[in-house]
């Protein structure tokens, strides 16, 4: 949350050891004035009382009409039943909030809906006020068979109501459906405007919702609209599958939460990307997981997806630019990025289709596995249009290397991108997960032919972002002569049949910002 001038990231952290263990999770506490250097202060919550002795798991901080903030978090007790608590900090006049404090009457929201597994019930969302006056949250809960965002409401945000209906549900009794939705979301978007919506303000005309849940192994989202009258979420589109249900981030990228920057009209979103080598790596680094580079999120000018983008904040670090304009990749070739630090660098890309007569054809099918078409469909796979794209981290003789890519389809009435981040010779070493990461999105190529991509390097993070936005995957690798301080390289390349030109290339080096310094 943004509170005084000051950015508060409030994370779920073990502050005995780099791996999750149960009843060691508090609340960690970084702060930061530009979102790009932050500095570590004391947990916030621990802890101390029956209601979280198995852990403070995730919640939201909502900040009150008066400007109050307060944090809802997920506690877990030791007979496995997972409540919802409350705390206020101890001077709100402090722009810091160094010090909180947890209510007496804790818990405030317990699992007596019936049906509701106990033990499945988890991490309230930032709070709204309906029309009523009366304060909202939703809490991922599952519910016999059905996975839901449970209702609830409060006159004061200390005693709440459960509402006789979830704000959405879903039947998760297909063999395609993951568990419960964890991390819940719920904001409001206009189409086609990046500003970042109060939820507790009046609706405007046209006005559409976003649920973003965390399911599976990603972060997946509904768009639709908010029917008043019943309270209740209501997708634009009904997809039983929820394997077709949008992302997102398409690769690793978990538990994103999202916010209103008041200071700058945005709304901010950003996540959780987990180590991708062995636990004894993670013991002797510190660590098992990051944050990733936080992102303003909104929606699309046709009001079907979320587009995301690096808060402007990041170009602060940006040194040493390098520029091409005016090249031409044929079949085959691969152009060195020469002139920054490949191991931390900023690069942005534009690609330019000679023709789209030359696209493949789209099998609808590929949307419910992404990652196996990718597999398939590598960059060393000549298609029609693509594979062209980035190689990143790659090694003086190629076996090791990441391969950052699109192809372009051609459906019956629209053309479809996919865009691949490929891991699978990203390292030599044994042990790793190194997967290929793919997802799909709409283009109008009719009316824009080009296709931008630009991807962020720091090390063993890659955050991609394709279409100006559309799809985004982060990805970790750890190449063997990353650890020994080799040269990458970075190439530009096209394996497509078609040429494609480049009209503009800028790449930077990344300057370090301090985060979690003392």
């Amino acid at each position: 949350m943004y509170y005084k001038g000051i950015y508060h990231n409030f994370y779920q952290y073990n502050p005995y050891c780099a791996l999750w263990c149960w009843g060691d999770i508090v609340w960690g506490h970084s702060v930061s004035t530009d979102l790009v250097n932050w500095i570590q202060l004391e947990p916030v919550i621990e802890p101390d009382n029956p209601s979280d002795t198995d852990g403070c798991w995730t919640g939201s901080a909502t900040i009150l009409s008066g400007g109050q903030p307060v944090i809802l978090y997920t506690g877990g007790s030791k007979d496995k039943c997972q409540v919802q608590n409350l705390v206020l900090p101890k001077n709100p006049s402090d722009p810091y909030l160094r010090e909180w404090t947890k209510i007496g009457n804790n818990p405030v929201i317990q699992p007596v809906v019936p049906g509701l597994n106990r033990s499945q019930f988890r991490d309230p969302t930032t709070g709204w006020i309906g029309p009523d006056g009366l304060w909202r949250i939703a809490v991922g809960a599952q519910l016999k068979s059905y996975t839901a965002a449970l209702l609830y409401k409060s006159e004061d945000f200390l005693s709440w109501t459960t509402v006789d209906h979830p704000l959405y549900s879903h039947n998760s009794s297909n063999m395609w459906e993951c568990n419960m939705w964890e991390c819940l979301d719920f904001f409001a978007v206009l189409p086609g405007n990046n500003s970042g919506l109060d939820m507790s303000a009046a609706i405007l005309r046209g006005t559409k919702y976003a649920l973003k849940m965390s399911v599976g192994y990603f972060d997946k989202y509904l768009i639709g609209v908010y029917d008043l009258k019943r309270d209740a979420f209501v997708p634009d589109t009904i997809v039983d599958d929820c394997r077709l249900w949008l992302k997102i981030d398409y690769g690793n990228f978990y538990a994103s939460r999202s916010f209103v920057d008041s200071k700058k009209g945005r709304r901010i979103i950003w996540g959780w990307s987990k180590e991708a080598d062995r636990h004894s790596d993670d013991v002797a680094k510190g660590w098992a997981g990051i944050h990733t580079i936080p992102r303003t999120i909104w929606l699309d000018s046709d009001g079907k997806q979320l587009l995301q983008w690096p808060v402007d904040e990041i170009e602060s670090l940006r040194t040493n630019e390098i520029n091409h304009q005016g090249l031409e990749l044929n079949k085959g070739d691969l152009f060195e990025i020469n002139g920054v630090d490949t191991f931390q660098a900023d690069v942005e890309i534009n690609f330019e289709l000679t023709s789209i007569d030359d696209a493949d054809p789209f099998d609808p099918s590929w949307l419910l596995d992404p990652d196996k078409h990718c597999c398939e469909a590598g960059a060393s796979v000549h298609g029609g249009i693509g594979p062209f794209g980035l190689v990143i981290l790659a090694s003086n003789n190629m076996d090791e290397h990441t391969a950052v890519h699109f192809r372009v389809y051609k459906s019956q009435q629209k053309y479809m991108i996919l865009m691949c981040s490929d891991l699978r010779r990203s390292s030599m070493r044994s042990g790793l997960c190194t997967p290929a990461y793919g997802g799909f999105f709409e283009f109008d190529l009719e009316k824009e032919r080009k296709i931008s991509l630009r991807t962020l390097i720091d090390r063993s993070a890659v955050e991609s972002y394709g279409g100006g936005g559309r799809a985004c995957i982060t990805a970790r690798v750890y190449p063997v002569f990353l650890a020994v301080d080799g040269k990458a390289h970075m190439y530009a390349f096209n394996n497509g049949s078609t040429t494609v030109r480049v009209p503009q290339l800028k790449a930077w080096t990344m300057r370090k910002a301090k985060v979690n310094v003392e």
